[in-house]
């Protein structure tokens, strides 16, 4: 949600969510952040998967009004700065129809490169997967663009990224603007994990008032307002506590999200793990090597995980050894 903070402090007023999988859910949450946050949020349901370009069709009456103002399109599972004013005045310097961000990495052969002019950012091609050396720039998955675009895209699966930036390319109408700061692709936990480094390292650099404080606290560290942290806890580096949380006296945590509604009991020890929503981790447990607990785990007292990942809604009675799923 920290993207949707990023858009309102860009001027965006209303945010379009493209869902799919337990829609209830996530509208749920939403009219809780909607209200706090102060911006409309609205979602555009498939009900079969899109793609990443199909969306946008089906979303088309939320995108588009009189204005023909440009609009963001951000993937979900991406983590980085987020300069989207500097992104609006590229845009608008560039004449063009699209504007992608794009990130620098050590290693592009294993990505797709975005092969530009450095001067003007104009994009020239994409190069999927290079042998040979073409650039170290890749599509960072925030976009900003013209209505037009939308004309490009069929209300069907669609890739926008192998389908409808090339062809906009070809005609000259795009451009890229090199991402300033850190960036990461989330979609998997441990990359969540560094993910929640980096931005909580950010946090730091900016002097954020998010970050916690206090003598039990260890480096970068975010604690919900609402999570209640017991007597004798070290807490960090690099954890995250969600809203309704209770860390019992005694915890342990580092290197760790725990979710919404979380209680952690006396003594035990969480570290490189996610803890999912209304889970419950027992007295003197252990919890460690990227385990991944779903929504409504216990696990009971005095239990150890090396790199369990349990699927919701399970009580964990036995250790977990080594890694593998618990269904």
């Amino acid at each position: 949600m920290f993207q949707i903070e990023a858009l309102k402090a860009a001027g965006v007023t209303e945010v379009v969510l493209a869902i799919n999988y337990q829609p209830e859910v996530m509208l749920n949450f939403l009219k809780d952040f909607e209200a706090k946050i102060g911006i409309k949020i609205s979602c555009s349901q498939e009900t079969e998967p899109l793609g990443t370009a199909g969306p946008l069709a089906l979303a088309r009456e939320k995108l588009i009004d009189d204005s023909g103002e440009p609009f963001f399109v951000l993937n979900s599972d991406v983590i980085s700065e987020y300069p989207l004013n500097e992104m609006i005045e590229f845009h608008k310097s560039h004449g063009g129809e699209a504007s992608i961000m794009v990130t620098k990495v050590d290693e592009p052969s294993k990505y797709g490169v975005v092969v530009m002019e450095e001067t003007t950012g104009q994009v020239e091609k994409f190069v999927e997967k290079p042998k040979l050396f073409v650039g170290n720039k890749i599509n960072a998955g925030i976009y900003l663009l013209n209505p037009s675009v939308l004309d490009r895209i069929e209300l069907r699966p669609t890739s926008i990224e192998k389908e409808i930036f090339p062809k906009i390319a070809a005609e000259k109408k795009l451009y890229a603007m090199v991402l300033p700061g850190f960036w990461m692709d989330i979609g998997q936990p441990r990359d969540y994990i560094t993910g929640l480094r980096l931005y909580l390292d950010s946090l730091r650099k900016k002097s954020s008032s998010k970050l916690a404080s206090g003598s039990n606290i260890v480096g970068n560290v975010i604690v919900d307002e609402t999570a209640k942290i017991g007597e004798g806890c070290l807490i960090g580096p690099d954890v995250a506590i969600g809203p309704g949380c209770i860390v019992e006296p005694g915890v342990r945590l580092s290197r760790c999200t725990v979710m919404r509604g979380v209680r952690i009991k006396k003594h035990a020890c969480i570290s490189s793990s996610i803890i999912g929503w209304h889970s419950t981790v027992g007295q003197w447990a252990r919890v460690e090597n990227m385990t991944i607990l779903g929504e409504d785990v216990h696990v009971c007292d005095e239990i150890y995980s090396n790199g369990g990942v349990v699927l919701p809604h399970k009580e964990i009675k036995t250790n977990i050894l080594k890694p593998e799923i618990v269904m």
